[in-house]
């Protein structure tokens, strides 16, 4: 089956009307520029293989600007979607009592997992689609524009795949199946995500359909050791929580929110990544489990770190109220 067709069907099967990549639409525009292409080739004598123009006036007024409309409803509704998705799973406390029984009529555990799956499921083929529809793109303007669209997307954080809720839920997958609780359903509905030692570093892996494979790199590139209270950045690299308030030249008690605009990813040199920062609740839960030894060292080293630099800054705050 194509995959066009088997999108179709996926995004048709779905309960709720979820937001994805009109894969007709954009293949009809496609087609007319084709057509529009070919003729123009004839009228003009131009030889085969020669390349669209720089900017095609059908592709820039409707092509790329419905497929960015698209990419960014996607991962809003992903985003969204997962972050309740993951809210309820770690909530405590009353508050825990208190989502329980407000949805208890429409909850429970197996119902947290199965949406879980599904999410990610949803994430995944949405990759492929806008991965799909512009490799087409590129293949009938004989040109680049469509990897060079892409990696706009990820600088606009609208890339599914950079998304920190995909992480979490990859993390939470592993972590349901690692509790006694429906250990049976669990493992069959997620075992394509893994947690992977190789040489010593920890990646996190899922693999579903169409041979796509999501690997994270979990060691952080500022300490090269494994992150430790992990936090992702708007342009999707994972750092030590310490590490990168260190890059944003903030400190632990002000956080990550106080970054200037101008500072910068370590990796991706891309600026204001900061203020939308998430905490990786999910997987800090998961390496905590998985290096309990290596865990319990940083615990006790970013300890040290972090009364040191509490006690620097209110004696910075001591020392402007008494105005020295």
């Amino acid at each position: 089956m194509k995959f066009c067709k088997k999108y179709q069907e996926y995004m048709q099967g779905q309960e709720k009307q979820l937001p994805g990549v009109d894969f007709k639409k954009l293949k009809k525009i496609l087609k007319k520029c084709r057509k529009d292409f070919e003729s123009h080739q004839d009228h003009n004598g131009c030889p085969d293989g020669q390349s669209c123009p720089p900017h095609c006036p059908v592709c820039d007024g409707t092509f790329f600007p419905s497929l960015l409309e698209e990419m960014e409803a996607v991962v809003g509704c992903f985003n969204e979607r997962a972050q309740k998705l993951l809210e309820l799973h770690l909530a405590s406390g009353f508050r825990k009592y208190f989502i329980w029984f407000k949805g208890k009529l429409r909850r429970n555990h197996s119902t947290l997992i199965q949406e879980g799956k599904d999410l990610v499921t949803y994430a995944l083929i949405n990759a492929i689609a806008v991965r799909k529809i512009l490799k087409k793109y590129d293949k009938i303007h004989y040109s680049k524009q469509g990897q060079a669209f892409k990696s706009q997307a990820q600088s606009m954080h609208i890339e599914i795949l950079q998304s920190p809720w995909l992480c979490e839920l990859m993390a939470f997958h592993i972590n349901l199946r690692e509790t006694k609780l429906d250990s049976n359903k669990v493992s069959s509905l997620f075992e394509g995500c893994s947690l992977r030692f190789d040489d010593g570093k920890p990646s996190l892996s899922c693999e579903l359909f169409d041979s796509v494979k999501v690997d994270i790199d979990l060691t952080c590139s500022i300490c090269l050791d494994t992150v430790f209270d992990p936090v992702s950045l708007s342009c999707g690299h994972i750092f030590c929580h310490i590490c990168a308030c260190s890059a944003a030249n903030v400190n632990i008690i002000d956080g990550l929110k106080a970054a200037e605009p101008r500072e910068k990813c370590p990796l991706c040199r891309q600026a204001g990544v900061y203020e939308g920062a998430v905490h990786l609740e999910e997987l800090n839960i998961l390496l905590s489990r998985s290096c309990r030894e290596y865990w319990e060292e940083r615990l006790q080293s970013e300890r040290v770190e972090r009364v040191k630099q509490a006690k620097e800054h209110w004696e910075s705050q001591c020392r402007a109220f008494m105005g020295v």
